[in-house]
């Protein structure tokens, strides 16, 4: 085989994509909303631990101020025992969710509903300890009604609308069954009216709906991140080891056709010359930092020209001018990116101590791009005798001592932009029976 019919890199198709990508975008978005669950609990957690140290300064400093305000009624280790149940519920939820998350599980709908009603009934308690120390009418107008907000605006962090609604209305719901069942007699001076818990029962619900809407919007907002990022990843799996951005947003807009057809393209073969004899001599980190040093500039100008990177050859590539994206002179962006990568390479050789010699090659014709593969197995790449002939061309930079080779169809293509390229006559190409016409750029 070839190994212009071995190019490419693995990828899909549309059908078999589909799915993945769903079933990607789909654990993404769980392990975000889980990521902003842990979030939450431990929000909760420094709140109730804050709320605690505070509670225990202000019995320990000011005992008569705690002691007029609950009638003498309060102690502390009442509270504490809310309090420390509460922060070991929510560290238990915590290693539930963690524990979830690195099996790559979400956590069932319900264990999430009874989550919210447990935690939304320990201000609940408080209240009704509160009651029993300084009554019903003090207790319900004091600051323990007002902790429901904490959850309710924690809530959004579930970014799940259901949810923060829920626990809005188990809020609204128990606070004023706590006022309508602490109801003190009639003719109690200072006695709220039904109408005061129920108005203020309603303000909670409604700020649980409206807590449920930003954690719904916060999740449309992580969901188009996602989508975002997979589409992306999707392009950059699907058209190469190295994909520029602006090529990317080209094919996020204009979408990617990944049908076999017949394009028209510019084939690029470029080799770095003696890289293997260099490598022996020095060790493997600087053969790859020398590498990746040279292909990051040669890349970067394959990107302003336009050009893609079908696949990276060992000390060498492929790359692509007019698929997957249309160009509409592939030949000139080829040859003015290849006269730029040229001229680049000699200004790095200059400052480096290993200098680099590249040979490139290019030739212009139709080839067979899209998805070619079993029905399991995929790549999208350019084959045909296109792809063939442009690897014989840089190959021949060997036999020549030159650097830059382009086939007649390109010199054709080029027209008056390309005087000085210098003929080499018919020369004998391996693979082919005739020789073939070779132009040799300065």
């Amino acid at each position: 085989m070839t190994r212009g019919t071995m190019l490419g890199f693995w990828g899909k198709d549309r059908k078999e994509q589909e799915p993945t990508v769903s079933a990607d975008f789909q654990r993404a978005l769980m392990h975000e909303v889980m990521t902003t669950e842990l979030l939450r609990i431990k929000a909760l957690i420094a709140t109730t631990a804050l709320l605690a140290i505070i509670l225990g300064t202000v019995y320990f400093f000011a005992p008569e101020a705690v002691s007029r305000v609950w009638h003498g009624n309060l102690k502390p280790e009442y509270l504490y025992s809310i309090i420390l149940p509460f922060i070991l519920f929510e560290l238990w939820v915590h290693g539930q969710i963690t524990r979830h998350m690195q099996k790559g599980r979400d956590l069932p709908v319900i264990r999430r509903y009874l989550g919210a009603l447990i935690e939304t009934s320990m201000p609940t308690v408080a209240l009704a300890l509160h009651i029993n120390s300084m009554g019903s009418v003090a207790a319900l107008g004091f600051v323990t009604p007002m902790t429901y907000f904490i959850f309710i605006i924690l809530s959004t962090l579930r970014l799940d609308f259901w949810l923060s609604t829920f626990t809005g209305a188990v809020a609204a719901v128990q606070l004023f069954c706590m006022a309508m069942f602490y109801h003190p007699p009639t003719g109690v001076e200072a006695e709220p009216s039904i109408y005061y818990h129920a108005a203020r029962s309603l303000i909670i619900l409604i700020c649980g709906v409206l807590a449920g809407a930003v954690g719904h919007q916060l999740r449309r907002q992580f969901e188009a991140s996602i989508k975002a990022a997979t589409a992306r990843d999707r392009i950059t799996n699907l058209f190469g080891q190295h994909v520029s951005p602006q090529v990317v947003e080209r094919l996020m807009a204009e979408g990617t056709k990944t049908d076999s057809d017949i394009r028209r393209v510019a084939v690029m073969f470029v080799d770095f010359r003696s890289f293997t004899a260099g490598a022996r001599t020095r060790t493997p980190q600087e053969v790859v930092d020398r590498l990746d040093g040279a292909f990051a500039v040669l890349v970067d100008i394959l990107d302003r020209h336009g050009g893609i990177v079908n696949k990276f050859l060992g000390d060498g590539f492929l790359a692509l001018f007019g698929a997957p994206l249309e160009a509409p002179d592939p030949a000139h962006r080829a040859v003015a990116a290849a006269r730029e990568m040229l001229e680049a390479n000699a200004r790095v050789n200059e400052a480096t101590s290993w200098p680099l010699r590249i040979g490139i090659g290019i030739h212009l014709g139709e080839v067979v791009a899209g998805n070619i593969g079993s029905p399991r197995r995929k790549e999208y790449t350019v084959i045909g005798d296109t792809v063939n002939f442009a690897s014989r061309l840089e190959a021949l930079n060997k036999d020549f001592n030159s650097q830059f080779l382009i086939s007649e169809a390109v010199r054709d293509a080029l027209g008056e932009a390309c005087r000085d390229a210098v003929s080499l006559g018919e020369v004998e190409v391996r693979g082919y029976e005739r020789p073939m016409a070779v132009w040799r750029l300065a």
